[in-house]
């Protein structure tokens, strides 16, 4: 007869947002598996009142807000962040449409994965499915990156390719590209909890992990 293997104990992660939280809910549906091994200890945002921070309730997840106009320089907020995240003491952190550069405070101390709707290093940046069309590309999709000091400059660690139509419009796009973005998310911060992926390095000197 065979032992069972005793249930290892979740990986704790803190996930920011800073819109509808599409990518988080993802997320949260996985999360509620045993078997993902994957616990989401708190989400935080850049500002109050998002559908994001709502979603985090809806499932009983603690929420927090740090906001960059309540702190008198930008450094003092990527202070501030990193000791809010620091509060629940997360294995990694995941950017899921937090759209504001995270500084060397928040870098320093945790690997943060990041989602983005293009096939990077094509299209970095907050309009990456409008610049997409605007440049007539006729295949873009999302990749899951490790964050770094620069704007979508991290290493790639999954891709997903989505073709455009002639007829695409921006909304078409991205909810095509939201379709494979939101499985890949889960994937990679389901095996990366598990201990089933290894994340490439940044800058040379290896992610920075707690």
């Amino acid at each position: 007869m065979t032992t069972p293997t005793p249930p290892t104990e979740p990986t704790g992660i803190v996930v920011l947002v800073s819109g509808s939280g599409t990518n988080l809910q993802a997320l949260i549906d996985a999360a509620a598996d045993p078997a993902y091994g994957v616990r989401i200890l708190a989400v935080g945002a850049d500002r109050a009142g998002i559908t994001g921070l709502h979603r985090a309730a809806a499932a009983g997840i603690p929420t927090f807000v740090c906001r960059v106009a309540d702190f008198v320089t930008r450094a003092e907020w990527d202070a501030g962040l990193a000791s809010r995240i620091d509060d629940h003491a997360p294995a990694f952190v995941v950017s899921a449409g937090f759209m504001k550069l995270l500084g060397p405070e928040v870098l320093g101390r945790w690997t943060v994965i990041n989602t983005h709707p293009a096939l990077l290093p094509s299209f970095p940046g907050a309009h990456a499915v409008r610049d997409a069309l605007a440049a007539g590309a006729t295949e873009t999709g999302c990749t899951v990156h490790v964050v770094d000091s620069g704007v979508d400059t991290g290493p790639v660690i999954a891709q997903a390719r989505v073709a455009v139509e002639q007829d695409d419009t921006e909304d078409s796009l991205h909810d095509r590209i939201k379709a494979l973005e939101h499985p890949l998310l889960v994937q990679v911060v389901g095996e990366v909890a598990r201990g089933e992926r290894s994340l490439p390095t940044v800058d040379g000197t290896g992610p920075q992990g707690r």
